[in-house]
């Protein structure tokens, strides 16, 4: 198929899904198509060339307003382009516009969007679903066939979910590998830029397009380390069967039948392809998601203070200083519900009578959460000097982990209305832990292969491989492996 036949048939798509809110802002059809067509006359472009590929709009772009889906910055326009928008020009991707999150990526359902929420399609007359948040409109755009990919952002699970949840692949990289410079900051230590896709193959080609040192961005790996990476993994020796760990602690009351079914058949399947299944234990993980909720908002409420409608962000009308605070109005009206409450959470566990004993405790479970990984590992942390600490016995260390993304089948949008934050915050379970070590993780999609009696709801779900830090390659052939099972 031609790049033009493929763009006209995902701008058809946009118009056909614009009820689904994917995009709160489009490059525009003609654009869209020229550059296409000029795609298909220089076929010797990147490996991206002619693709479409949507951007998460907390992701700057010079060409197309940068709102993070908040009323504070609904008139703001990057002067620049962030780093990986760069590598996707490089590449000879299309940017095909900027889609929907929850505000500055501040949620797990899309529905936290001044400009209203992402939804996804369901069967004929039945309730709406959860589109997975925060990059829910990237999956969205990806799953209905509106871009060939798209970029999202994935801080503790923002990319995995969305993915879970839609059906598609969602790939978060080892943290520092992609740089962040140019993406809006919602949590510094946890922020990695992902990908979703179709297919694991997509994944592994978007990945290698935007894979790179960046000396713009403080957290970028060195180039040194990167080699240093590179020569740990060529000297593994690589079996034809894997070992693959399954984390007794996943295995949570929450967790629905039907993802535990798909999960068994998962592993079932790695097992029949000559695969190890070996039972790990992951202690730390029950307080990781706790330790998470303390750290990311406590992050966010200093990135976000610099949105006061002065230095940055619109500014509300009127008269703005309530009560002696110059900036109150705007931040009141710019700021929705759930960032205002992640900004006090992180206000006050950073605050000097409650810093001690949330916010360094919740250091100290990453800690541990992180020595979790690397002891059940059979390769060792490239970023600890002299390998592990605490590593297990070669008989019992895994090369990879395989668990469920989500404890549930995508919610309705109905049922979202009547949980609390605090219950909707349940959603990361799974995806956090990664998150807090910095490791790789791949969410595939799978189809379980029977119902059991008196299951009435349907929906996607995802499996998720983990890797160790660096191993991304690894976790996606895993990942193409399961992958696998939907051809079978």
């Amino acid at each position: 198929m031609s790049f033009l036949r493929e763009a006209q048939i995902c701008i058809a798509n946009q118009t056909a899904r614009k009820s689904l809110n994917a995009f709160i802002g489009l490059a525009g059809g003609p654009t869209i198509l020229r550059k296409a067509e000029a795609a298909d006359t220089q076929r010797d472009g990147g490996p991206l060339h002619g693709r479409l590929i949507a951007v998460k709009d907390n992701i700057c772009t010079s060409d197309l307003p940068t709102t993070s889906a908040s009323g504070i910055l609904k008139t703001f326009t990057s002067p620049y382009d962030a780093t990986v928008v760069k590598k996707i020009h490089h590449a000879g991707g299309i940017v095909a516009g900027k889609t929907n999150l929850d505000e500055f990526g501040m949620g797990s359902h899309s529905k936290c969007s001044y400009f209203g929420p992402v939804t996804q399609s369901n069967a004929e007359g039945a309730e709406a679903l959860s589109a997975g948040g925060s990059s829910g409109g990237s999956a969205v755009a990806v799953a209905t066939g509106q871009c060939w990919a798209a970029l999202g952002t994935d801080t503790g699970g923002s990319v995995r979910l969305p993915a879970a949840y839609t059906g598609i692949v969602g790939f978060k990289p080892s943290y520092g590998l992609v740089s962040r410079w140019g993406v809006l900051a919602y949590a510094n230590s946890l922020d990695t830029v992902g990908i979703l896709v179709q297919s694991t193959q997509h994944a592994k080609v978007v990945f290698e397009a935007i894979n790179g040192y960046d000396e713009q961005d403080p957290t970028s790996l060195l180039p040194s380390t990167r080699a240093r990476i590179s020569e740990s993994l060529s000297q593994r020796r690589r079996n034809s069967s894997l070992r693959i760990g399954v984390p007794l602690e996943y295995n949570i009351a929450e967790l629905s039948p039907q993802v535990r079914r798909a999960w068994t058949s998962a592993l079932e399947f790695l097992r029949n392809q000559g695969h190890m299944i070996v039972p790990v234990s992951l202690p730390s993980t029950k307080r990781a998601l706790s330790a998470y909720y303390v750290l990311a908002p406590a992050e966010a409420s200093s990135n976000l203070a610099k949105y006061d409608g002065v230095r940055y962000g619109t500014r509300a009308e009127g008269p703005d200083g309530a009560e002696g605070v110059l900036f109150s109005k705007t931040r009141g009206e710019g700021f929705g519900d759930e960032v205002k409450r992640r900004i006090l959470l992180g206000a006050y566990t950073l605050s000097a009578e409650a810093i001690d004993n949330y916010f360094i405790q919740a250091q100290k479970v990453r800690r541990l959460v992180q020595q979790d990984f690397d002891r059940v590992f059979s390769l060792a942390n490239p970023l600890l000097d002299g390998g592990r600490t605490g590593r297990q016995d070669t008989d019992q260390a895994v090369d990879v982990l395989v668990c469920p993304t989500a404890p549930t089948l995508p919610p309705t949008l109905e049922s979202l209305e009547k949980q609390s934050p605090v219950e909707a915050y349940v959603s990361d379970v799974f995806t956090v832990p990664a998150s807090l070590a910095g490791l790789p993780a791949v969410s595939v999609p799978f189809k379980a292969s029977q119902r059991g009696e008196g299951e009435g709801q349907e929906g996607n779900i995802g499996i998720q491989v983990i890797a160790q830090y660096g191993d991304d390659n690894l976790a996606l052939d895993v990942a193409r492996m399961i992958e696998e099972t939907r051809r079978t």
